[in-house]
C-alpha cells in the first residue's frame, strides 16, 4: 500500500499547505488562546539557539507568514541566517505541526494590508517600540505611546521598521498523539522550494 493511501483520517491530503490549514482551522475552535501561536526557532550570529512565541498570520499556498519589528532580535537573526524552523503545538487536538526552511521579507502591500487590518492600539504600539532594545520602565514606554498617538494621528501608516517574514518550508512534519505514545508521525520533504514533495512515516 501506497504511502498516500495510509496517510488517512487527519492526515489525508496531497498538499502540506491545505492540511496545515485544516488542522489550524480545527485549532481555532478547539484551542481557548491563540491557536496560531508558533514557537519560532532561529540561531544568531555565533550560531546560539534562540526561541520565542509569534503568532502565525497566514498559511500562504506555499509559505507561512508572520510579522514583527524589523530591527528586533528575531529579525536580525532571522536576516543574517536567512532560515528558521518553528512548532505550531495545539494541546486541546493533541497535535503539532512543525516546519523548516527559507525565510524572505513580506515587505510590501500585503504588510501594509495586514497593518491596516490591526487595531489602532496595535498600529501604534508598532511604532512606539523598539523591540527588544532595553526599557528603563513602562512608564516610558507609555509616555512614548502618548508622543507616538500625536504625531501619526488616528491612521497612522505601517512603519518602515515593522513587516512580515515568510517562511518557505523544505519540510514539514505533523504529529498526532497516539496511545501509549506510539504516535503517528508524517514528514513531507523537498531538496528545493521548486520540486515537489516525499513523504515518510517516521518512528514515534
Amino acid at each position: 500500500m501506497g504511502e498516500s493511501e495510509a496517510r488517512k483520517g487527519i492526515f489525508a491530503g496531497d498538499n502540506p499547505f491545505e492540511l496545515a490549514r485544516r488542522w489550524l482551522a480545527e485549532a481555532t475552535d478547539a484551542e481557548l488562546n491563540d491557536p496560531n501561536a508558533i514557537a519560532l526557532s532561529t540561531v544568531d550570529a555565533q550560531g546560539m539557539p534562540n526561541a520565542r512565541m509569534v503568532l502565525l498570520k497566514e498559511i500562504e499556498e506555499d509559505a507561512f507568514v508572520f510579522y514583527t519589528n524589523y530591527t528586533s532580535a528575531k529579525a536580525g537573526e532571522l536576516d543574517h541566517a536567512g532560515k528558521a524552523a518553528f512548532v505550531m503545538h495545539w494541546k486541546s487536538l493533541r497535535r503539532q505541526v512543525r516546519a523548516r526552511g527559507i525565510i524572505s521579507k513580506e515587505d510590501g502591500p500585503k504588510a501594509d494590508e495586514y497593518y491596516r487590518s490591526r487595531s489602532l492600539k496595535s498600529r501604534l504600539g508598532a511604532w512606539a517600540s523598539d523591540q527588544s532594545s532595553p526599557l528603563s520602565s513602562r512608564a516610558a514606554l507609555m509616555a512614548e505611546v502618548a508622543k507616538v498617538t500625536v504625531k501619526q494621528g488616528p491612521d497612522p501608516k505601517r512603519p518602515p521598521f515593522w513587516g512580515g517574514y515568510r517562511l518557505a518550508p523544505l519540510e514539514i512534519e505533523f504529529w498526532a498523539d497516539g496511545e501509549f505514545r506510539l504516535h503517528d508521525r508524517f514528514v513531507w520533504r523537498r531538496p528545493n522550494l521548486g520540486s515537489g514533495w516525499t513523504v515518510a512515516r517516521l518512528s514515534p
